[in-house]
């Protein structure tokens, strides 16, 4: 788009060695960029591309001249398409299963069917451990290769529901079981010898219908390990099963690793959910993703929209995790722009980094990229620069950090308060869209206003809140799998 410009690197081991080479070929063709070649021995080839693609976008690109104005950078990641089964790889998953008391009848029927599903997506390369817990942890199978899954598929099939609920504990066994793939693990003939730097992606998907009531059981617990998990390359799903759970303690713990988190109020779509989210653990492309965006003079950044990040002086900081293949992850950031002395001028505004690793090789890749802003006069010409997209981006991460802050208004017995937070956000939905034509974000303006309505005529129940906390973090996390539940059949 007008105002957005682009600058990539991407470096292959033996550049130096092709230099002089090269050097004769740009003389000699006036080729304004050349592709490295693996080898001496071989011409020049196309360049690997990188599996990131880095846009930086504003709402406006156009601003008036004579006035301040709030502006929204949106600076997004999006995923080159992920490689092929046979060349990916492996994966290091580790299955945790609450099998207390509650899970007892269709609902640990589901989990195993669920569990199941999921190895069915697996090669035999990749590395799987399971973990039930209830009272007391069990690994019922350590991390090891899958091979052709007999083994694990047996283990599933013996789970049984009893006894209370050790979620912290589940979750602390099976992350010692995927920190098991930083040493060699081989099991059987044939089976490659995997390392943590070949491991494509580290993921605890977490199923339980209940609250944590043996050992630490605070949502603060669950996200100290969660963010402790997240330093070590680990990332945890939560898959919150009924009404019994915690889900500030689940979404916590998901967030606070880079995992994606469900509720699932009928255990009939377990299976999918399972199958869904394995698609996601299965086309990483890129991981410890660490987006930078600083500032010029005359702009101050003021909040970053939904995700956790920090704001230093003219810097934002955002550790963004994992980037999935064929997916856009972005960066909402509202900064604050000082008028121009002029109209017709033209200023960079926002100048964006990334840094990461390429999930299949391990190898480490950056990008920048400037966006810029026009000033003028013309409203007209402010009102015709809208972006459109990135407008309903932000209303949809705006709308989901008001519902968080409505639930905690409501927890404190300020209802009314939420009440007033959620319609004035309502308000603002409806000017936005109106002004800009934007039937999107006008689209969006009920939503507020119908859930202060649940608030103030006491039908903000418990489904009503972990519908709410989910889909906050689906939002803002830009999860491409979100709850889609269906009735159990009578």
């Amino acid at each position: 788009m007008a105002g957005v410009k682009t600058n990539t690197r991407h470096h292959t081991r033996t550049a130096r060695r092709n230099l002089a080479v090269l050097a004769v070929s740009l003389l000699a063709t006036g080729l304004a960029a050349v592709s490295f070649a693996k080898t001496a021995a071989t011409p020049p080839a196309a360049t690997t591309p990188a599996p990131v693609k880095l846009t930086v976008e504003l709402d406006r690109p156009v601003l008036p001249a004579d006035r301040t104005e709030t502006v929204v950078v949106k600076v997004g990641l999006t995923g080159d398409r992920p490689p092929a089964r046979a060349d990916r790889p492996p994966v290091n998953l580790a299955l945790v299963i609450d099998k207390s008391g509650s899970m007892s009848g269709e609902k640990i029927r589901q989990a195993r069917a669920a569990a199941l599903e999921a190895i069915n997506h697996l090669s035999p390369d990749d590395i799987v451990s399971l973990v039930v817990f209830d009272s007391e942890v069990r690994t019922l199978r350590p991390a090891a290769r899958l091979g052709d899954g007999r083994q694990l598929r047996d283990a599933i099939n013996e789970i049984a529901a009893g006894g209370m609920t050790a979620l912290y504990g589940g979750v602390t066994q099976a992350a010692a079981e995927l920190r098991k793939s930083a040493e060699p693990v081989s099991s059987g003939p044939g089976a490659r010898e995997h390392s943590a730097g070949r491991i494509l992606s580290h993921r605890m998907l977490l199923l339980s219908d209940g609250a944590a009531n043996v050992g630490p059981s605070s949502p603060d617990d669950l996200g100290r390990a969660g963010a402790a998990l997240r330093r070590e390359g680990i990332s945890v799903t939560t898959i919150g099963l009924g009404l019994g759970f915690n889900e500030d303690l689940m979404t916590r713990l998901a967030r606070r690793s880079d995992g994606n988190t469900y509720f699932v109020e009928h255990s009939a779509d377990l299976p999918r959910i399972f199958s869904e989210e394995l698609g996601d653990v299965l086309s990483v492309v890129a991981r410890s993703v660490v987006v930078e965006v600083t500032f010029p003079e005359g702009v101050r950044p003021r909040h970053i929209v939904g995700r956790d990040g920090a704001i230093d002086g003219q810097r934002a900081r955002i550790d963004l995790g994992q980037v999935y293949g064929g997916q856009e992850k972005f960066v909402l950031v509202e900064a604050e722009v000082s008028p121009a002395a002029s109209s017709g001028r033209n200023r960079p505004v926002a100048d964006a980094a990334i840094r990461y690793e390429e999930a299949t090789t391990g190898r480490p890749q950056n990008a920048a990229a400037t966006a810029s802003v026009t000033f003028t006069t013309d409203e007209k010409a402010v009102i015709a620069s809208a972006n459109h997209r990135v407008q309903a981006d932000y209303a949809e991460n705006k709308l989901a950090e008001t519902r968080d802050r409505a639930i905690a208004l409501v927890d404190a017995g300020r209802r009314d308060d939420a009440a007033r937070l959620l319609n004035a956000q309502s308000d603002e939905f409806r000017v936005l869209g109106g002004t800009y034509n934007n039937t999107a974000v006008s689209a969006l303006a009920p939503a507020p206003a119908a859930a202060a309505e649940q608030i103030a005529t006491g039908n903000f129940d418990n489904a009503t809140r972990k519908t709410w906390r989910a889909s906050s973090l689906q939002t803002v996390n830009q999860q491409r799998v979100k709850n889609d539940a269906t009735p159990d059949a009578p």
